[in-house]
């Protein structure tokens, strides 16, 4: 019995992290193809630039209002880009593990919003964010939170 219930949450979870990674390219094609420059002069200001990309590029996805005492997730990456904004590495600092298909999906997210604003005055960049996901799969940023009730 364990074992079928582990085989049916697995594959649900694959199902999810499937149907959820498909539908992210297309979605963000459109929006990240005029990223505009950042003239952000510190790590901290960047950090809330490509932020902002990341909310134009997926507005549907994003959680409004304050978020649930509990969200479903927390993951925690960081990111290099290059002087250009395309994404160099995104490295899994925190990662839920009863949730792998977040992981997934944060990562997909990520990539597909590349490039993100041209750390122009940087010369690139490398920042943390931490995502904060509801059990809807919608999210918020740190840096631009709402807070939570």
């Amino acid at each position: 019995m364990k074992f079928r219930r582990h085989v049916l949450a697995s594959f649900c979870t694959l199902l999810t992290a499937l149907s959820v990674s498909a539908a992210l390219p297309v979605q963000a094609q459109a929006t990240t193809t005029a990223a505009a420059a950042s003239t952000a002069e510190t790590m901290k200001a960047y950090r809330m630039d490509a932020a902002r990309h990341i909310y134009a590029t997926y507005p549907q996805k994003i959680y409004k209002g304050k978020l649930p005492a509990l969200v479903h997730a927390v993951v925690v990456t960081e990111v290099e880009l290059d002087a250009s904004g395309h994404v160099r590495d995104i490295h899994m600092i925190r990662v839920p593990t009863h949730a792998p298909d977040v992981t997934v999906a944060v990562r997909d997210m990520i990539q597909s919003a590349s490039p993100m604003p041209a750390p122009t005055r940087l010369g690139g960049a490398k920042f943390t964010e931490i995502w904060l996901v509801d059990k809807s799969g919608r999210f918020q940023l740190d840096a631009l939170t709402e807070g939570q009730r």
